[in-house]
């Protein structure tokens, strides 16, 4: 399968199946797709059987086909031979018009065996701010206003570390909710970790995401020596930012906020950090928002859409959606810019790389929500993840009996890009895995489908990355 677009000048071709990204001239992409066509029509498939191709025969029959082409009569006889034969010594070096090389994956990775990777601690299903878009219901999650106590974030840590196997690198992430609501319990349950690590052979990796509205230099002083990484809630520009996320009374958070970010990202060298936004059908110029982080010294920045009932207000529309595609494509150039004038930053949505990448696990099957990563209630209950915390369908179990739902497990790890219909012919599968299971469930009432808006967002983000690497290596090269 081949995916050939066109980006900010670049003639892009993707061969979907190996991941490997060509960017060619005119010819050769307006050939790529008539000739993948050509080939799986005499073979079953472009890449056909290694016995049957002949690069010879096939050269002189795609000619003798493709010269008479009305879709191609701008080029010369010799331009079509020249990009024919281009496009058929990357087939026979197995990087443009490859087999499916993860299916016959599949059956062994649905029975594999898991283990607990990761898990994200609500430590406070309460905050102080009141954001209008909260997938949380204000911190409640739909349910009560609660504290996690010392005593559950301790059995989370024992769970975590019975249910890891022989993995050493653990990940706990500390969410809410405001999870700085929580601070005394946070640190217990970091000294906990650090006091199980060596008797165990273990090595506990916190991280916490805060509205920032409760930070102070003794609470950075102690996040700086034990988290790996923190993230800084804010939308963009102040008018963005205090219309969605106000306090209780109503009042803006972006003036109390923003120092105390900037002195996060300063103390910790502008790295193992993100602020990271949210932009609602009220802000669909939100690269405007990403431009305005950037120029407040922040270099690591992540801007995501909105996930809200097609009712609410701020949702997104189908609409929208080539207007955000627009406005993707106009961050993608600023970013090259800024990366050219020796200012750039880290877009958390244009990371990709396309030489190592994801291990077939994580393309196939992305967060490993339900059977690698869960979320857990202040009370101790197990989720999916955090998305799913409130749904009492999908409660796994609990942190002192463990998992007692295994049918939720087994659902979640045999859902992956080959469960999901919709995925079958879409290019970015093996960069996004399908997508939010939590989203595809909201909407749809499934796990195994996907949420159109986002994955419409998804792709295009995934075309401006892979030209951002073009790019770049033309730059470099």
């Amino acid at each position: 399968m081949v995916h050939a677009y066109k980006n900010n000048g670049y003639n892009i071709v993707l061969d979907v199946n190996s991941g490997s990204v060509h960017v060619v001239d005119d010819v050769v992409f307006d050939l790529v797709k008539v000739v993948e066509d050509k080939l799986a029509g005499k073979y079953g498939t472009a890449a056909g059987k290694e016995e049957d191709n002949n690069k010879s025969a096939d050269s002189s029959w795609l000619f003798e086909e493709l010269n008479a082409s009305s879709e191609l009569s701008a080029y010369s006889k010799e331009d079509i031979r020249e990009g024919i034969d281009e496009l058929l010594d990357l087939r026979e070096a197995q990087v443009l018009y490859t087999d499916d090389v993860y299916e016959n994956y599949v059956e062994d990775f649905q029975n594999r065996d898991t283990v607990v990777k990761a898990l994200c601690l609500n430590i406070a299903h309460d905050c102080n701010l009141r954001c209008k878009y909260c997938f949380a219901d204000e911190g409640e999650y739909h349910g009560r206003r609660a504290l996690m106590s010392e005593e559950v974030g301790k059995a989370a840590l024992d769970f975590l570390v019975k249910n890891s196997g022989s993995r050493r690198n653990l990940e706990v992430d500390f969410f809410g909710g405001e999870p700085l609501l929580n601070w005394e319990v946070v640190k217990k349950i970091v000294e906990y970790g650090r006091s199980i690590e060596k008797e165990h052979d273990k090595n506990f990796r916190f991280t916490i995401t805060t509205n920032g509205t409760l930070l102070n230099d003794e609470i950075l002083e102690y996040v700086n020596k034990e988290m790996g990484n923190i993230v800084l809630s804010i939308d963009g520009r102040k008018e963005v930012n205090d219309a969605m996320r106000p306090k209780r009374g109503g009042q803006g958070c972006y003036d109390e906020i923003v120092p105390k970010f900037q002195k996060v990202a300063e103390s910790r060298h502008q790295l193992r950090y993100f602020v990271r936004g949210t932009f609602t059908h009220n802000n669909l110029d939100f690269s405007e928002d990403v431009k305005h982080l950037a120029d407040l010294g922040f270099k690591q920045i992540s801007v995501e859409p909105v996930v809200a009932k097609p009712e609410d207000w701020y949702a997104l529309k189908d609409e929208d959606i080539p207007k955000l595609c627009e406005e993707y494509d106009k961050l993608a150039k600023f970013y090259l810019e800024r990366k050219k004038e020796g200012r750039g930053f880290n877009f958390f949505h244009f990371n990709i790389d396309l030489e190592g990448g994801p291990c077939v696990a994580k393309r196939l099957s992305g967060c490993g929500s339900g059977c690698e990563y869960l979320g857990v209630t202040p009370w101790g209950d197990l989720y999916p993840c955090h998305q799913f915390v409130g749904n009492e369908d999908f409660i796994m179990g609990n942190v002192y009996d463990g998992i007692t739902r295994n049918d939720i497990r087994e659902m979640f790890k045999c859902s992956n890009v080959y469960s999901r219909p919709e995925c079958q012919e879409c290019f970015a599968r093996y960069y996004c895995s399908g997508g939010c299971a939590a989203n595809a469930y909201n909407f749809n009432g499934d796990i195994n489908t996907t949420y159109k808006h986002g994955c419409e967002l998804q792709r295009k983000r995934i075309e401006c990355a892979i030209m951002i690497k073009a790019a770049l290596a033309e730059e470099e090269g």
